[in-house]
């Protein structure tokens, strides 16, 4: 439950892609403006999921996040495969913390350093809970074309998302074909 909670947040927390000494403020603000988001009682699920959406969808890299969650798959589809992928990908992951938005029960979010690895840079971030504290870390790469930074990646207690998708695309792959793949995202989108 923690985790899909996790979900919910790591998805919803930056307003636009951001300059590199910008993204701490930022990122701070949007974690707290979307928590100002689960703690208001007077809209709906649907209302909330919204607002959420509004608030994290160019902040997010969806094109590179498919890519990577792909892996080596990506580079031998069609570009018609890869948009089709990219967006049924993009829809699955905003549908699966919308589904979970119930699940905030007033968790506080601590914003700590931004680290500089090599040519990407990190986010700390840890959620604090009743009993247990969660590091969350956002992973930003910069986007040259434009000059922004953009998060690619979200590591929960040291568990990449990407990875974890990745894995599981690798396996499903092993017996199917990236079509069967795409439709299997619509159809989980669909329900």
């Amino acid at each position: 439950m923690l985790k899909k909670f996790i979900t919910i947040l790591l998805l919803t927390t930056s307003l636009f892609a951001m300059q590199k000494e910008d993204i701490k403020e930022n990122m701070s603000k949007n974690i707290y403006n979307v928590l100002e988001i689960l703690k208001n009682k007077s809209l709906s699920k649907e209302q909330k999921g919204k607002e959420i959406i509004k608030i994290m969808d160019t902040s997010f890299d969806y094109q590179i996040m498919s890519m990577l969650a792909l892996g080596s798959n990506w580079k031998s589809i069609s570009n018609e495969q890869k948009s089709n992928f990219s967006k049924a990908f993009e829809i699955r992951l905003k549908d699966s913390y919308i589904d979970k938005l119930e699940l905030y029960t007033n968790q506080k979010m601590q914003i700590n350093e931004l680290e500089e690895i090599k040519n990407r840079l990190v986010l700390k971030t840890l959620l604090v809970g009743e009993k247990e504290n969660f590091p969350i870390d956002y992973k930003f790469y910069k986007n040259n074309k434009n000059n922004q930074w953009f998060i690619y990646d979200v590591n929960i207690l040291g568990v990449s998302i990407i990875q974890t998708y990745r894995t599981q695309f690798e396996q499903y792959l092993k017996d199917k074909s990236i079509e069967s793949l795409i439709e299997y995202l619509k159809t989980k989108n669909e329900v």
